[in-house]
């Protein structure tokens, strides 16, 4: 069983920035997907960025330039740098971790980009 800690979202105002981390715990193998979803009020969960590797990493073309995201398979850690926030960034934000073809999710953590 994998379980997904999320932490690090909040309140921010148009164009600033914040940071997203989840840690995973339990049975995590050596080649999984790690990566981020958010999911806005009356739409559809969506992927963010995902990354098996720092040369194998996607990211939606509604956050490309702005957002980077980065992991530590020692520590199974994936992390969320959000700059140049814009309002329709506001979402649950998801941490997901799939191995073995199974998907794994996080509690979600609120993100609201408002002046």
């Amino acid at each position: 069983q994998v379980q997904l800690v999320e932490s690090g979202g909040g309140l921010v105002q148009p164009g600033g920035s914040l940071r997203l981390s989840c840690t995973a715990s339990g049975v995590i193998f050596n080649i999984n997907v790690m990566g981020w979803y958010r999911q806005a009020p009356g739409k559809q969960r969506e992927l963010v960025a995902a990354m098996i590797s720092s040369r194998n990493v996607n990211y939606a073309d509604s956050v490309k330039g702005r957002f980077t995201i980065s992991r530590d398979n020692a520590k199974n850690t994936c992390d969320l740098q959000m700059n140049s926030l814009k309002p329709e960034d506001t979402a649950v934000y998801y941490c997901n971790l799939n191995q073995l073809t199974r998907d794994y999710w996080g509690q979600g953590t609120q993100v609201t980009v408002s002046a």
